[in-house]
């Protein structure tokens, strides 16, 4: 990448563009939380398949990601994020005409296609312009971005799907769609890291079939061919990784897992978000259910963990840049998430809201004191010239995690509920016994977490000069 110089005011416009585009992938997800029972009930599909909208969304996502970080390391940065916030506008688009359930989530994958290729290059392009001692508190109000479009999800999609109907959701993203956009043309100059390299279309190839694959035989784990697909998708993700290590210029860089604080640092993200995404979905499902309140009322009461990362996220990620010791905050936040996480296993059919909002608050504040440290640690513990294919690794890393928590739900749903996943009064034990399985595993995942989060190492100078 030839050198180029950026000014405060190009920092201030590509925090714009990339802050809005941040802001409308979360919020599109998060609305549509406390619409799944009013999309089952017009589409007449089950509390399994609902499952659908959120996983299928994560999963584009996690297909789109790896190749599209390898794309705009060498085409440039600022092209992929517009391409992606072109296709996001399309299909959020078609998604509101759906005539069915089958086109309604085929689109919701597209969309995840879409927001991949904008929420691995928004990170990416801010570690690139920001000078150090200022890039963590740009990657922290990119975050929070993030967790300001968690917020308002909930509370804005209840009052929509409540009093105009959930479809009018997608109507308020193709306006942010818009937004973003004349934000991003007042940005001129592109970000180009390693414009030597080829695209390496057959690792992109392998790395989406294996993906998919296997994730949809995890998600369908009792159903008849999810070991045929559990067994056909890990070898493809095996032989995925085999291909990529001989690669010379692979679309996903296996070489930064050799770093010990990016690769263990990475394993604490995934944990992280693997524990704690399937809590809007599950939440949103007993709030309306168990709790008997409307979507309205659930989604204020929701609001509860997005409010509290936003409130710390760029605290912590400006307290990170101050502090020699970079284990302490994100270590702190998995615990903390680890306690909101237990008190789902003692969860019951008899709804108390002070519990619910004691939960809520709690992983609220953990991944608030998690996220923006350790996404800092993970993109400096890189040489300069990988720091766009280690933002790619985080984006893939975080929604990997999050699918990884929907594919949880899903099987336990499954497992215990089986063909009676309709939510009744004589289902809600049967739904309640699940959030504790699902919720029993999230545990353990939190606990991974926390021991990879302490125990990150040091880089080994010696393989950094080698990669």
């Amino acid at each position: 990448m030839g050198e180029q110089t950026y000014t405060d005011a190009d920092r201030r416009r590509l925090l714009a563009f990339t802050v809005s585009g941040a802001f409308i992938t979360p919020l599109m997800s998060t609305m549509l939380n406390l619409a799944l029972i009013m999309i089952g009930s017009e589409f007449s599909v089950s509390s399994h398949d609902l499952g659908y909208v959120n996983t299928l969304f994560l999963l584009g996502s996690v297909i789109a990601m790896v190749p599209a970080a390898r794309l705009a390391s060498i085409y440039g940065m600022r092209k992929v994020f517009m391409a992606g916030l072109a296709i996001t506008g399309a299909t959020t688009a078609l998604a509101m005409v759906s005539p069915d359930f089958v086109f309604f989530i085929a689109m919701r994958f597209a969309i995840g296609f879409g927001s991949a290729m904008m929420g691995v290059t928004s990170i990416a392009m801010l570690t690139y312009v920001f000078p150090l001692e200022r890039r963590g508190w740009a990657i922290g109000v990119n975050t929070t971005a993030v967790y300001i479009g968690l917020s308002l999800g909930p509370t804005v999609g209840g009052l929509v799907s409540d009093s105009v109907g959930w479809r009018v959701c997608f109507l308020i993203i193709l306006v942010l769609v818009a937004v973003s956009f004349a934000f991003l043309l007042n940005f001129r100059k592109e970000v180009t890291p390693t414009p030597e390299e080829t695209m390496d279309w057959k690792g992109s190839v392998l790395w989406g079939l294996s993906v998919f694959v296997l994730m949809f035989g995890v998600i369908n784990v009792t159903s008849s061919p999810a070991a045929a697909m559990i067994i056909s998708g890990g070898g493809l993700l095996v032989l995925t990784l085999w291909y990529l290590r001989r690669s010379r210029s692979p679309v996903l860089n296996l070489r930064l897992f050799g770093i010990k604080t990016f690769s263990r640092s990475s394993v604490a993200a995934f944990m992280n978000y693997g524990a704690s995404y399937s809590v809007a979905f599950f939440m949103a499902l007993y709030l309306q259910s168990i709790g008997a309140l409307t979507a309205t009322e659930a989604g204020l009461l929701m609001l509860l963990q997005p409010a509290a990362q936003v409130i710390l996220t760029v605290r912590m990620g400006a307290l990170s840049d101050r502090m020699e010791d970079k284990r302490i905050l994100p270590t702190l936040g998995m615990v903390i998430v680890s306690f909101g996480v237990a008190m789902f296993l003692f969860l019951g059919t008899e709804f108390s809201l002070p519990y619910v909002a004691a939960m809520l608050l709690l992983i609220g504040i953990g991944m608030g004191v998690f996220s923006s440290p350790n996404t800092s640690v993970i993109l400096s513990s890189v040489p300069g010239k990988y720091r766009g294919e280690a933002s790619g690794v985080v984006s893939v890393v975080r929604q990997t995690g999050m699918m990884v928590s929907m594919s949880i739900a899903m099987a336990a749903i499954s497992i215990v509920m089986g063909s009676t996943d309709n939510l009744v009064q004589e289902t809600y034990g049967a739904f309640v016994d699940t959030i504790r399985l699902a919720f029993s595993v999230c545990l353990c995942m939190c606990v991974v977490g926390i021991i990879c989060s302490w125990f990150r190492g040091e880089s080994d100078e010696e393989y950094l000069k080698s990669i």
